[in-house]
């Protein structure tokens, strides 16, 4: 059984990873990717410490996060569609007026 340390410092690891997407890339898709990725690091943690006390508190915690971020999944790929039917591009730098 590892550690609670092994566990955190991997999520760390991955919210990172998440972080660095969100900062460097410049396409949209890849941008909802790591913010997926960001949530998927703080569900591990929540594990992590809900197995380290013995409570059922971080899994239904992990559950409602999975929903909501499957949810904000499908809106923002449908935003994500509008904006590409309508201007073509996929960079957030155009993107920035929601004007139509």
């Amino acid at each position: 059984m590892a550690p609670l340390n092994y566990y955190l410092v991997l999520s760390a690891v991955i919210f990172a990873i998440g972080v660095a997407g969100v900062i460097v890339r410049r396409n949209v898709i890849v941008i909802l990717m790591s913010v997926e990725l960001m949530l998927n690091a703080v569900n591990l943690t929540f594990l992590a410490f809900a197995r380290s006390f013995g409570s059922m508190d971080g899994q239904v915690i992990v559950f409602f996060v999975m929903t909501v971020a499957a949810a904000e999944a499908v809106v923002g790929l449908a935003i994500i569609i509008a904006l590409f039917r309508h201007r073509r591009s996929l960079d957030p730098r155009e993107m920035q007026l929601l004007k139509w």
